[in-house]
């Protein structure tokens, strides 16, 4: 794929048809506004990363499956490659850190994937993985670096779009929580009249410090540890800062504090299990951070969180 559009996002929903679940759609009152929030904690794998998994696998050619695939990923997009690929017997080596959720690792694991773990502080997941593409002729699948991923991703936008006219929620604004910016990009292509607000948890918001940057600005070596695992992505990549800032794309940060509230706010008010990383839309919109208003819908993206922490979190 030379380019990634809207068309391109169509065909994601045709190809994926059947291989993703439809995950729901609810509206609740945040601030005294209604908002629309999209659960794809609940997608199959635990996060929305199914969908671009499955798309760029499922436009490979035979022979290209045969040499297998190399992904790298905190956990989600780890998970959805493992699933796509024992799907079609194909064989998976994912590149992990190894501090990431200790459930993230097994349930890679458990789908058939070899796990390679590295040290985020001190090497390069990038560069580990495409010497293991190279040495096994495998293909590399980045999380969200890549016109198929960032297409499968934006079928989330189309499957909101149809559940909230199905309900009567007009969709003007879609937060969404960022961390290499693929759901924010194909959402932002599926969703061309909404506003898009990218969320980022404070000191990795790379995405919203290149925007106003005018170019990509990666994440500082001092960044700050945080419980969003699943958004330390120390840099965005040319496709998805592009997208995003051709769609004139606002970005704001949230705190640890708020953070924890919204994985407790989701547990709470809605019964769902939900991963820091996840839930940092919500966050934004319970803090007031962005005031909620009507017409808005929050992506909650993920919802695999060591049992233990989201213990804690809920209590």
């Amino acid at each position: 794929m030379a380019k990634v559009g809207r068309q391109e996002v169509l065909d994601a929903a045709r190809r994926i048809d059947g291989a993703v679940r439809r995950t729901p759609l609810t509206v609740t009152a945040i601030g005294g506004a209604p908002v629309a929030v999209k659960w794809e904690n609940r997608q199959e794998g635990g996060a929305f990363k199914l969908r671009g998994a499955s798309n760029r696998l499922l436009a490979m050619s035979e022979a290209e499956r045969a040499g297998g695939v190399v992904a790298f990923s905190s956990g989600n997009h780890a998970r959805g490659v493992a699933i796509a690929a024992r799907r079609l017997g194909m064989t998976a080596t994912i590149v992990m850190p190894s501090d990431a959720p200790q459930v993230k690792i097994d349930a890679t694991r458990a789908e058939g994937a070899e796990i390679v773990l590295y040290d985020r502080r001190s090497e390069s997941r990038e560069e580990i993985a495409a010497r293991l593409a190279v040495e096994q002729g495998a293909t590399l699948v980045p999380s969200f670096d890549d016109p198929y991923v960032v297409a499968g991703q934006g079928t989330v936008g189309l499957e909101l779009a149809v559940q909230a006219a199905e309900i009567g929620h007009e969709v003007r604004r879609i937060l969404v929580c960022c961390g290499g910016g693929g759901l924010s990009a194909g959402i932002a292509l599926a969703c061309p009249d909404a506003e898009i607000v990218t969320v980022e948890p404070e000191g990795w918001d790379d995405m919203a410090r290149s925007y106003e940057a005018g170019d990509i600005v990666p994440v500082a070596d001092d960044a700050p540890d945080t419980l969003c695992d699943a958004l330390q992505t120390p840099r965005v990549s040319p496709i998805t800062f592009g997208i995003l800032q051709e769609r004139g794309a606002k970005g704001v940060a949230v705190s640890e504090e708020w953070v924890r509230a919204a994985v407790r706010y989701a547990h709470e008010a809605h019964g769902e299990t939900v991963e820091p990383g996840g839930a940092v839309a919500l966050a934004a919109l319970l803090s007031g951070v962005v005031e909620p208003r009507a017409g808005d819908v929050a992506i909650v993206s993920g919802g695999n969180v060591d049992p233990a922490l989201h213990a804690r979190l809920v209590a």
